[in-house]
């Protein structure tokens, strides 16, 4: 089959991977236990939860996107 007729190449799909990756890593960051009525947790209001996390997340959907309109290279 042509390469010709693919929208994206090998490039395009690691990229791709790279960014779900990413965003996987960042909602794992984000998630943790969360209070109760009877137990207040102050580790919900973390940075790690509430500035890391959400950057990493946008890193990573920003690269997916990037691997989306990423034009491959004719050889």
């Amino acid at each position: 089959m042509d390469k010709r007729n693919f929208a994206f190449d090998k490039v395009n799909f690691i990229l791709l991977a790279i960014g779900m990756i990413v965003v996987i890593i960042g909602f794992v960051l984000m998630s943790g236990g969360g209070s109760t009525e009877e137990a207040y947790d102050p580790g919900i209001f973390s940075p790690m939860r509430i500035k890391v996390a959400p950057v990493v997340c946008l890193l990573g959907f920003v690269s997916m996107i990037y691997a989306i309109i990423r034009k491959p290279k004719d050889e």
